[in-house]
C-alpha cells in the first residue's frame, strides 16, 4: 500500500483551520448595531438625569407637567440621537475590526518568520516566491 509523504510544515490556509474563527471587516455587522444600541442607551440615561434634576427643583404642584416633560425629552432624545450614534458605532467597529486583522496579519508573519528560522527549506520556498514577484 502506498503512502503519501506529508511535511510537518504543512499550515492549513485559516479558513480550514481549526483555530479561532476569523472576524470579517463588515461594518454593517451586528456588532455595530448593538454599540450603538449601548451608545444610544448611555446618552439616554445621561439625558434623564438632567432632566431628573431639573425636575427635582420644581415644585410638586407641577408634578405631572414635568412628567410629560421627563417623557417628551425621552422620546426627543431617541429620535434625534438614534442615527448619529449608529453611525459612530459603526464607525467604531470597523476601526477595531481593521486593527484587528492588522494584528492577525502582524502575528501571522512573525510565525512564518519563526518557521523560516528552523527549517531552510522555508527560506527557499520565500526566496522563490519573492522571484517570481520580480519578475
Amino acid at each position: 500500500m502506498a503512502r503519501f509523504a506529508e511535511p510537518h510544515f504543512f499550515i492549513l490556509p485559516r479558513a480550514a483551520s481549526h483555530s479561532a474563527p476569523s472576524v470579517g471587516v463588515d461594518a454593517g455587522s451586528d456588532g455595530s448595531r448593538t454599540l450603538a444600541g449601548m451608545l444610544l442607551a448611555a446618552a439616554m440615561a445621561a439625558l434623564l438625569v438632567v432632566a431628573d434634576q431639573v425636575i427635582d427643583t420644581w415644585s410638586d404642584g407641577h408634578l405631572l407637567a414635568a412628567w410629560v416633560a421627563l417623557w417628551t425629552v425621552a422620546f426627543a432624545a431617541l429620535a434625534l440621537l438614534a442615527p448619529p450614534l449608529r453611525h459612530v458605532a459603526a464607525f467604531a467597529s470597523a476601526g477595531m475590526f481593521k486593527q484587528l486583522a492588522e494584528w492577525r496579519a502582524r502575528r501571522d508573519e512573525a510565525h512564518l518568520w519563526e518557521l523560516a528560522c528552523h527549517d531552510p527549506r522555508v527560506v527557499e520556498e520565500i526566496r522563490v516566491a519573492m522571484g517570481r514577484m520580480g519578475t
